[in-house]
């Protein structure tokens, strides 16, 4: 089968390499790709938000099957316009999408089911929401943007200035654009945090290897939000029993609430959660497979996942048995100098080969291009370098042993990833 993947992140990348290691799988064609991909996939120039475009170029190269990849061509429709057009798709619809496309939308499923979350309310209206903070008054208390916002939507306020300041930011500046026209002021819950990246033909579910991100850009999770910085698989605090818990609780009933709103989600299906001292509870939904979660999770997929991918599309996943290996895995991100603000780009980085790999690791291309026969910088997450090992320890010996052979000006990287995992190990 001929293979088109939308979408140029680590991501992408990562699903690219699994679908590579399939036998059923001829020709992957990828837009619009990077330097890395490229390795390993016929890149085009077509944005993966421009509909029309991907809908040209699926037309023109007839793949047998699409992957959407990222959150915002999923949310504006593109599965439904592949369907529309006869292309078999992984991806949930538009419909279904809306489950990470407004943070309002699912905080509302999720009263209206009983799925355990953070308590909330919504606002339209800075006014409002700024006499609700004062009103609570209490601290430290989550501000989230509705919409997209490239994973950065969510603010953890310490304080009422922390607080108010969020609210005026993200709804009169628009930092977020459109995003942030609408808010949810949410309680903040602590405990590990824990994802879940989930298959899902809208009735039957079936969980993937527990990670574990590390959101913030340095050591010891101090400075900004980030889209991530690194990830381990398995998340140590993701017990048997909490996935017990999880599954009646929380991902079984996500799945029929959706179906019942006349919303069948079909897909990959994200749970951000938090483990509480009052069980585990939904901080966020993501439509699609998370970044750079699924950096650590695919690596340890033991089954082909273009057999998936169908039985998904074709609604008869209770008919796979999804196989996962013993070991663990580890992801080291290599951002270029300032990020997760302003950063240069076009940075040449030294230390990978001419298939954009290093020894001892599997590194997933994130933020590059390839120019000259060269690999430069071109994002803020350049490089999810990826080791597996038979535990955590070793996975990350790896990981790191190979990312401190990959340089380029200004890179930096957290030196603890995985520390917090290894700890809860003991």
């Amino acid at each position: 089968m001929n293979i088109l993947v939308v979408g140029g992140g680590g991501r992408e990348h990562a699903i690219i390499k699994k679908l590579s290691e399939s036998s059923r799988v001829d020709k992957i064609f990828c837009t619009p790709g990077n330097g890395g991909i490229s390795c390993y996939a016929e890149c085009f120039d077509v944005a993966a938000t421009d509909i029309d475009g991907v809908l040209a170029l699926s037309k023109k190269l007839n793949p047998d099957m699409v992957v959407v990849a990222p959150d915002d061509p999923l949310v504006l429709g593109m599965v439904d316009v592949l369907n529309e057009n006869g292309f078999k798709t992984f991806g949930p619809n538009k419909a279904a999408a809306i489950i990470e496309g407004s943070k309002v939308f699912s905080k509302d499923l999720m009263k209206k089911y009983n799925i355990p979350t953070a308590k909330y309310e919504t606002f339209d209206n800075a006014e409002k929401a700024i006499a609700y903070i004062k009103e609570q008054n209490t601290y430290p208390t989550v501000v989230k943007a509705d919409g997209l916002a490239l994973g950065k939507g969510v603010v953890i306020a310490l304080n009422e200035e922390e607080a108010v300041d969020a609210v005026n930011s993200i709804m009169q500046d628009k930092i977020f654009g459109e995003s942030g026209s609408h808010i949810v002021i949410e309680e903040f819950l602590t405990g590990p945090e824990v994802s879940v990246l989930s298959f899902t033909d809208g009735k039957t579910v079936v969980p993937m290897i527990s990670s574990m991100d590390h959101k913030r850009a340095l050591d010891n999770d101090e400075g900004l939000n980030t889209g991530g910085m690194g990830t381990i698989a398995p998340n140590p605090y993701y017990t048997e029993s909490v996935a017990k818990e999880c599954m009646e609780k929380i991902f079984l009933p996500t799945i029929n609430a959706m179906k019942n709103e006349g919303r069948t989600f079909k897909g990959c299906l994200y749970f951000g959660l938090m483990l509480t001292p009052n069980g585990p509870k939904v901080i966020e939904y993501n439509c699609r497979f998370g970044d750079p979660e699924t950096q650590v999770v695919l690596p340890l997929l033991d089954t082909d996942i273009l057999d998936i991918f169908e039985a998904i599309y074709d609604e008869r996943l209770s008919d796979i048995d999804v196989k996962w290996k013993n070991e663990s895995c580890a992801c080291v991100i290599l951002a270029s100098g300032g990020y997760p603000k302003s950063y240069e780009k076009g940075k040449e980085i030294s230390g990978l080969d001419d298939k954009g790999q290093a020894d001892g690791a599997f590194v997933y291309h994130a933020g590059t291009k390839l120019k000259d026969g060269k690999f430069l910088t071109n994002g803020g997450r350049v490089l999810g370098v990826t080791a597996t090992g038979k535990d955590l320890k070793t996975a990350l010996d790896n990981a790191y042993t190979a990312a401190k052979g990959i340089t380029f000006d200004k890179a930096h990287f957290r030196k603890d990833i995985g520390q917090r995992a290894l700890k809860a190990l003991k």
